[in-house]
């Protein structure tokens, strides 16, 4: 009986160690070592760097922080609505802007697997009446944005119709007869035209309206209850309302777009956990083969591949996109070789939603970054019709449209994204919450020939087109 209980307690003795490994391991999961930073004290340093953000007044919106599919951090700052007083929280639904392009290419990547058309058919097989200019662009440079189609989110009269209800073919004919920028497959620009055609396609291919393809083939599958495409008459429980920023802290609602004008380029929204839903599934097979897969994410001019941007941020690979359309500024970033992915979606335009993308992701993987702070710079009174000299178009990957409107200067980088511009002399601006500024370059005879934007430390010169 004795050597009885001596043998057990041996045994249990000898088995403390292995005891040990495994509370060892378990423990090891539950605090995410996986990252350089423990899951608690990335928690606390993204919410000391939000919130320094909320007390300038100049972020609201829905943080989701993952990796290693398990969520680090899943929260919501500021107002959903902030005449009901409604805070935001995950479950909170953001218009997406151009996060819709990725959910576009990959609806035309399945009907390429279903045997429906071939990502080199020209589009004017698809598309009726197309010009002859039309006749050597394919989708595969509608998906990579190097058509040379004009983008009608440039245009003069954009703002002025934005508010109109239209459909496919309406929007089509917007930019139909303008002439290309350049050859099919010459250079990258940024088209929101481009993506509409293809939401025209994949309704033409599969016989059904683009949210509804969308629906059935992407959002069921992956249990994306909480995405969809906007609608301002429907009633969608858990919208959030945009607003603009302005100077030095305050906000306005923002203008009121109708969501069939951004169509297949941006007129989807979402939650940062159903985004999450999304990330997960580009590891598997389950919406497309890896073949296909691959395609999505092979980097063609500018870095750009199939509705995404494929880059790097401080050594790490990523494959991200952004999004702007009146109200809101989104962000999706992911990290693939680390499994990270950082989803910022905002509702106050002016907020610099990429940075603070790139500030969380520096959290994550304890690099160095800085804590926001409001950085108070003079406006001086300038005569406003030297505003006129620098209205136009400016290039860059994208078309910048600098617009005068009531004796002040804006800024728009894309789609919605439209910004007042502060004068510090005469030729030099900044955009306060994006910590910017804008330089306007005059040759011999007094004309402004470029403009120089000043941004994260770099300096871009961009041409004046028109």
């Amino acid at each position: 009986m004795f050597k009885g209980k001596m043998k057990a307690k041996t045994i249990f003795s000898r088995s403390i160690p292995f005891i040990l490994i495994i509370f060892l391991f378990l423990f090891v999961l539950e605090t995410g070592c996986t990252t350089k930073e423990p899951k608690t004290e990335i928690e606390s340093k993204v919410n000391e760097y939000i919130n320094a953000y909320l007390k300038m007044g100049k972020f609201s919106g829905s943080i989701l922080i993952a990796q290693g599919g398990k969520v680090l951090v899943s929260k919501g700052y500021g107002m959903a609505n902030y005449e009901l007083g409604v805070p935001n929280t995950p479950q909170t639904k953001f218009r997406l802007g151009s996060i819709t392009k990725q959910f576009t290419a990959m609806a035309i990547m399945q009907l390429q697997e279903q045997g429906k058309l071939d990502v080199n058919d020209a589009v004017s097989r698809y598309v009726e009446e197309s010009p002859e200019t039309w006749k050597e662009i394919t989708i595969h440079h509608l998906l990579t944005h190097t058509s040379g189609i004009p983008s009608y989110t440039n245009f003069s009269n954009y703002v002025s119709l934005m508010t109109i209800p239209t459909n496919p073919k309406e929007l089509i004919a917007r930019f139909k007869d303008k002439p290309l920028e350049f050859a099919p497959g010459e250079k990258y620009r940024y088209s929101d035209s481009a993506y509409n055609l293809l939401g025209f396609i994949i309704e033409n291919v599969s016989g059904k309206k683009y949210e509804e393809f969308l629906g059935e083939n992407i959002f069921a599958p992956l249990g994306m209850t909480d995405t969809g495409h906007d609608d301002p008459i429907r009633i969608i429980k858990n919208r959030a309302s945009g607003y603009n920023s302005i100077i030095y802290g305050g906000i306005v609602n923002a203008h009121y777009i109708h969501m069939s004008v951004p169509y297949a380029a941006g007129a989807l929204y979402s939650t940062v956990e159903d985004l999450y839903k999304w990330d997960r599934s580009l590891y598997t097979e389950k919406l497309v083969s890896k073949q296909a897969l691959d395609k999505i994410f092979t980097p063609f001019k500018n870095n750009y591949g199939y509705g995404w941007a494929i880059g790097e941020f401080n050594n790490h690979n990523r494959i991200s996109h952004g999004g702007g359309v009146d109200g809101f500024t989104t962000n999706i970033s992911r990290y693939v070789d680390d499994d990270v992915c950082i989803i910022v979606l905002n509702n106050i335009v002016g907020t610099p939603v990429r940075k603070i993308s790139d500030d969380i992701a520096a959290i994550v993987f304890a690099e160095n970054y800085e804590l926001p702070e409001m950085k108070k710079r003079s406006i001086i009174e300038v005569d406003p019709r030297i505003y006129d000299d620098y209205v136009g178009q400016y290039e860059y990957a994208f078309i910048i449209r600098i617009i005068k409107e009531n004796n002040h200067l804006f800024f728009e980088g894309g789609q919605g994204a439209k910004i007042e511009i502060y004068p510090e002399s005469e030729t030099k601006f900044f955009q306060e919450a994006r910590d910017a500024q804008i330089t306007f370059v005059k040759n011999k005879k007094g004309e402004v020939i470029h403009l120089i934007l000043h941004q994260r430390g770099t300096a871009t010169t961009c041409k004046k087109i028109n």
